[in-house]
């Protein structure tokens, strides 16, 4: 999956979280249907088990869905838009190869958009790999309201 980095963005500037929140490194690449971001396990990583020296492989779920909010971002401050907040709706075909990502694994994480419909919905094929090898997968549907602060406020009426 290659994808060509237009603009170098920290990740701060294109996951819409809070440290230490933010869980995926950076953003290594982008195009307007793909991208791929990378996390490297270490002490410091949340959910890290400092008995285990890892982090659970279910983590994998929220990687992937950052490596979306990044991608989506990134093309959207590319057309001089504001970062926006999404919502993962559902996932489908979970698998993992591992129980857990051990310290030092440097992973990548990509992510590419099957389909948008106009209302906002998006399904996105996702996997990661490590040393080439893929270690997680899973299809991720997700939802971007035009204005987010608006559903969230409906939605707690």
């Amino acid at each position: 999956m290659n994808a060509s980095k237009k603009h170098n963005y920290a990740i701060e500037d294109v996951v819409p979280h809070d440290h230490p929140m933010i869980l995926i490194d950076e953003l290594l690449s982008y195009d307007n249907e793909k991208a791929c971001c990378q996390v490297t396990i270490h002490p410091k990583s949340n959910f890290y088990n400092t008995q285990s020296d890892s982090v659970p492989s279910y983590v994998a779920i929220e990687y992937m869905a950052q490596s979306i909010a990044a991608f989506a971002n990134a093309n959207e401050k590319d057309q001089g838009r504001e970062v926006s907040i999404g919502f993962l709706v559902s996932s489908r075909k979970f698998k993992m190869s591992m129980s857990e990502f051990s310290q030092g694994m440097q992973l990548q994480i990509y992510v590419e958009q099957l389909y948008v419909e106009s209302g906002g919905l998006s399904a996105f094929d996702c996997f990661i790999e490590y040393q080439g090898e893929r270690v997680a997968s899973a299809k991720i549907n997700t939802f971007n309201p035009e204005d987010a602060s608006a559903f969230l406020a409906q939605a707690t009426q």
